[in-house]
């Protein structure tokens, strides 16, 4: 009987890289690194520029210390191409894609799902990054889907220590306790408004698609110039703020 090949996909996250560690320590066979890698745009990325920089960096990390090529992949459109197609077919026939729902989201089928799959890793197992400490993933866990880390009882923390010791820590957790793409409909508040500070030109980008899509952004029907409005009065408020002590 062959044997099945094993897979680590990462995510560039605190957990997924540790988790090649503990592969490692625990002679566990892996045989390929995968990371799906999704463009908001032909020529735009999902992650920030310093996310960017950090991937190519850690990938020569792992391969100094692991001796595999982190192998990335990606779907044949962007977010933008998919977020402007049609469905073809169902009860929204002919309408736009838009902002994904919550529930399913095509982003993740389509963008990150579907190239994993046309990589040839059917069959494979496949080890991800959950922690021990996270039981509300543990579900995912099948005999072909593992966890390195659950197995071997690791923690988020450890995780986090020995990226921060190993210099494979990412800058998404200096402003962030998640990573995802920049136009993600599950980040937090904060990470929109850094985006809409340190990113206008991705900003401005958003407020377009927002306009176009015929799903509001958030299940509680918030959209992104709901948060633009949200945004400026706050900005107001700190320059009014700043006159009135200048003039006290």
């Amino acid at each position: 009987m062959t044997q099945p090949n094993y897979v680590a996909s990462i995510s560039y996250g605190k957990d997924s890289l540790a988790m090649l560690e503990i592969i490692k320590r625990n002679n566990m066979p892996l045989d390929r690194i995968i990371h799906c890698e999704v463009w908001a745009t032909p020529t735009i990325q999902a992650d920030l520029p310093p996310m960017v920089e950090f991937k190519d960096k850690a990938d020569k990390i792992i391969r100094e210390r692991y001796g595999i090529e982190v192998e990335r992949v990606r779907a044949a459109q962007s977010y933008e191409e998919q977020f402007y197609q049609l469905y073809q077919r169902g009860t929204r026939k002919g309408e736009l894609y838009g902002w994904p729902f919550i529930m399913r989201p095509w982003c993740n089928s389509m963008l990150k799902v579907a190239p994993l799959n046309k990589k040839g890793t059917r069959g494979f197992v496949t080890y991800i990054g959950i922690a021990c400490d996270e039981p509300g993933r543990l579900h995912r866990l099948t005999e072909k889907l593992r966890s390195p880390l659950f197995e071997n009882n690791i923690t988020e923390q450890w995780c986090r220590d020995w990226c921060e010791a190993n210099d494979l820590l990412s800058p998404i957790y200096t402003t962030a306790t998640r990573g995802g793409c920049w136009f993600c409909h599950n980040q937090q508040i904060g990470q929109l408004r850094l985006l809409r500070k340190n990113y206008p030109e991705l900003w401005a980008m958003m407020l377009k698609w927002d306009k176009d899509s015929p799903n509001p952004f958030r299940p509680n029907g918030a959209t992104i110039r709901d948060y633009e409005k949200r945004f400026d009065l706050e900005d107001r408020q700190v320059r009014f703020e700043q006159v009135f002590e200048v003039e006290e």
